[in-house]
Parts: C-alpha cells; structure tokens; sequence
C-alpha cells in the first residue's frame, strides 16, 4: 500500500476517533446542564428561598437524575447582579467521565493497530535493494529489480539496449551469444545490424571492465563471449 493512503486512512481514524468523542461530550454535557438545571429549581422551590444552605444542597442532590453527579456538582451564587443568581456547575472532566467514550476509544484502538501493521508493513518490505540471481566476475544481477550492481554495491549506469545485452550474457549458461542471436532480439525488424551490435560492444566494454574483472570477447565477429579475466 502506498504511504499516502496507508497516512489517509490513519488520519480517517484519528479525526472520527475525535469527533466521536467530541459528540459523546457535548450530549452529556447538554443532559447534565438539563439534569442540574432542573434540580436546582426543585431545590429552590422547595424552601421558597435563593439562599443556598446545607439544605439546599441536599435538596439539590436528592433532585438529580444522575446518581453520578450527586457529591460532585456546586451550586454557586452569581453576585454581579442586583438580585442574587444561583446557578449549578459541574467540572469538565466530570462530563467526560459520564460520556460514553467506548466508540471514540474503539477507533483509537483501531487506528492504533492501523499504525503498528503499516510500521510493520513497512519494515518487512524494507530490503536489501540487492537480491542478487546471478553473480559473475564481480558483477551482480538483482533480479528483485533488474539493476546490476559492482562488488561495492554501486548501481551501474547503463543504457536500455546495454542492459539488455548484458541480461543476455548472463542468463546464457555459456556466457557466450552468437551474432545472430543478439540482432535477432535487440533489432529484429533491422535487415543489417552488425555496425549497431559492433557500437554497441564498444561502449559496453569500458563499462564493465571499469566496474567488473569481466571482459566481452570476440570469435571472429561469428560470436560473442562474456568471460572472467581472473580465469584467463
């Protein structure tokens, strides 16, 4: 998977994992605001009075609906106003306490999971970018990516039609090719190929001798023969 989904997905999670716990809050917090209010009004209504006293209180508690809440909402009186104005609060992490964070907390586990299998996923891939098939002379052919590599690990640079032929040469279990048969798959439609095939050994040659003990030699231009000079 491609990191900017597997990123996509994650950041999904994470922002409904959010929202979810941010709904759960607001809906408790408008029931305990409407539990509290309603309570504080029985309170007052029963003593006929808007002094708070220790029986306002307990007339208060008595009052609410949520069990939960009786010994942990305040009742506080307002004294910027001419007349006295009682009011209830209750703390922040009282309300989120009584929300009921179980979906929010589901997603969290699951985007947490999300990240330890792309982590995973991540270092299980991450390779070698070597994963040599065939090694001959120094120089290394990855399969895994089509690249050859020198004895140092250096990625050698060449072009479509070189790495083409030297696939050739190294997938031959002689290392040698004939004449015909390089024409005949780098350019079959080309009726004369030899000037291309002999440009294109010239430039082949210096750059597997720079990097390689290996050497292209030649059987009177009938054939071609990929050989080890440390052989010779």
């Amino acid at each position: 998977m491609k990191q900017q989904y597997a990123l996509g997905i994650l950041f999904t999670l994470l922002f409904a994992s959010f929202c979810t716990s941010f709904f759960s809050y607001r809906t408790t917090a408008e029931r305990v605001n409407r539990d509290m209010s309603q309570a504080l009004a029985l309170a007052l209504a029963d003593q006929q009075s808007d002094i708070i006293n220790e029986d306002t209180i307990r007339s208060f508690n008595s009052h609410l609906h949520l069990k939960e809440l009786r010994g942990k909402a305040t009742l506080a009186v307002d004294t910027r106003q001419q007349q006295f104005t009682c009011y209830a609060h209750c703390s922040s992490a009282t309300i989120f306490s009584l929300s009921d964070q179980r979906p929010a907390s589901l997603l969290w586990a699951v985007a947490l999971l999300w990240t330890l299998f792309c982590l995973y996923q991540h270092f299980k891939t991450k390779t070698p970018s070597v994963k040599p098939c065939a090694e001959f002379g120094g120089l290394t052919y990855s399969e895994a990516d089509g690249q050859f590599y020198s004895a140092s690990g250096t990625p050698l640079r060449l072009t479509p039609m070189q790495q083409q032929l030297l696939e050739m040469f190294f997938r031959s279990p002689s290392h040698r090719l004939t004449k015909t048969a390089i024409c005949d798959t780098l350019w079959p439609k080309k009726p004369d190929a030899n000037d291309t095939l002999y440009t294109l050994i010239r430039r082949l040659r210096p750059i597997i001798e720079a990097h390689s003990t290996l050497k292209i030699s030649s059987d009177r231009g009938r054939s071609y023969q990929l050989t080890d000079s440390r052989l010779a």
